[in-house]
C-alpha cells in the first residue's frame, strides 16, 4: 500500500471506529474487531467456516454456542482439536467444555505443564485463517469488557501459530516462529514489550488488566519522564494503586473505571507513536510475560492501529481519574 494508501485506509478506520464502534478494519491480511461492539458472531462464523481443521488454544471456555460449533465440525468431519489450561483454578471452569467436547468427537486436551498457566487465546481454522485475542471464550462476559481481536490471514503467522499449537498438543517444546515478524509470544515476551515502550518517541497509549511488571512499569515511567505523552486506561484494582502511584509522579496521565462500571478493562493495547500497536493475550505481569503461554501480534498496519487508537480514545475520555475511593475485582 502506498503511504497516501495507508493514510487514507488509516482515515476511513478512524471514521469507522468514531461512529461505528463495531466496525472492523481490515488491511494486509489483519481484520481488527473491537469489543463488545462488534460481537461474538465473526468468531462463530470462523468456527462454522472450517472444513478440514480447527485448532484452538483457550485459557477460559465456558460458551454453549462455540462449543456446539466446535462439536457440529466434528460431527461433519472436521479435526478438531481444543487445548484448554488446566491449571487448579481453570480446570474446574474448563471441566464442563472439556467433558462436552469430549463427548461430542472433539479431541480435546489440558495444556502441558510446561507452563504456569496457557493463557493463549487463539484459534486456527483450516491453516489458512487464525484469530489471535484478548478475550476469553466466556459467554458471562463479552457485553462488558473491553477486548480486541485480530483475524490474521498472512500465511506465515497462520503456519507459525499452528507449528506451535502443534507442539504444546505433543507437550513437545518449541521455540516459537515469529511468523511475518509481527506474533509475540509468551515464555519470554518481556524484553520485546519493554522494548516496544522504550522505542516510543512521542506518544504511549496502553490498556491492561494487570500492572505488575516491575520492568514493564519503569519502563513506562521512563518513557514520561523522557517526556514521551503516556496515557494509561485500566480497572481499578487495590492490587495496583502502587504502580499507579509510581507512574503519576512520573507523569503519566491516567483513567481508570470501577469494577461496577458497565465496561471492564480487559484489553491488552499498547500504541506507539501512533503507528504500531500490540495486541495480544499478555498482562503486564511477569508471570504473563516470561512463564505463561501467551500470544499477541506487533503490527503497523494502519487501519488496525487506527482502529485501536479511536477506541482507546473513548475509553481514556470515558474514565475518571483515581480517587480514594478503590475497590479490587477478580481478572480474567
Amino acid at each position: 500500500m502506498s503511504a497516501a494508501g495507508a493514510v487514507a485506509a488509516a482515515a476511513v478506520a478512524v471514521a469507522a471506529a468514531t461512529t461505528l464502534p463495531a466496525a472492523a478494519a481490515a488491511s494486509g491480511g489483519l481484520t481488527l474487531l473491537v469489543e463488545p461492539a462488534a460481537g461474538i458472531a465473526p468468531i462463530y462464523r470462523l468456527i462454522d467456516s472450517a472444513r478440514q481443521s480447527v485448532q484452538m488454544t483457550m485459557y477460559e471456555l465456558a460458551d454453549d454456542t462455540a462449543e456446539q460449533a466446535l462439536a457440529a465440525d466434528a460431527a461433519r468431519g472436521v479435526r478438531v482439536q481444543v487445548i484448554l489450561d488446566g491449571s487448579s483454578y481453570d480446570r474446574s471452569l474448563n471441566q464442563p467444555a472439556f467433558d462436552y467436547l469430549a463427548a461430542h468427537r472433539v479431541s480435546v486436551r489440558w495444556a502441558p505443564h510446561e507452563f504456569d498457566l496457557t493463557h493463549e487465546k487463539a484459534i486456527v481454522v483450516d491453516s489458512a485463517s487464525a484469530v489471535v485475542m484478548t478475550l476469553n471464550l466466556e459467554s458471562r462476559y463479552y457485553a462488558s469488557t473491553r477486548d480486541f481481536a485480530l483475524i490474521d490471514t498472512q500465511p506465515a503467522d497462520v503456519r507459525a501459530i499452528a507449528a506451535t499449537f502443534e507442539a504444546d498438543w505433543a507437550a513437545r517444546p518449541i521455540a516459537p516462529a515469529p511468523g511475518s515478524g509481527d506474533l509475540l509470544w509468551s515464555p519470554g515476551a518481556q524484553a520485546a514489550i519493554v522494548g516496544l515502550i522504550d522505542g516510543a518517541h512521542r506518544s504511549l497509549d496502553v490498556e491492561n488488566e494487570e500492572l505488575d511488571s516491575t520492568a514493564v512499569e519503569n519502563a513506562l515511567a521512563a518513557a514520561a519522564r523522557r517526556g514521551v505523552s503516556v496515557r494509561l486506561v485500566m480497572t481499578i484494582s487495590a492490587s495496583w494503586v502502587r504502580a499507579l502511584a509510581a507512574l503519576a509522579a512520573a507523569g503519566v496521565r491516567e483513567r481508570v473505571y470501577q469494577p461496577s462500571a458497565p465496561l471492564y478493562i480487559h484489553a491488552k493495547l499498547i500504541v506507539v507513536d501512533g503507528v504500531r500497536a500490540f495486541i495480544g493475550s499478555q498482562n503486564f505481569s511477569t508471570a504473563s510475560l516470561q512463564y505463561n503461554r501467551e500470544l499477541g501480534v506487533v503490527t503497523g498496519d494502519a487501519p488496525v492501529v487506527a482502529g485501536v487508537e479511536a477506541t482507546f480514545g473513548r475509553d481514556f475520555s470515558g474514565g475518571e481519574t483515581i480517587s480514594g475511593q478503590l475497590s479490587s475485582s477478580n481478572n480474567r
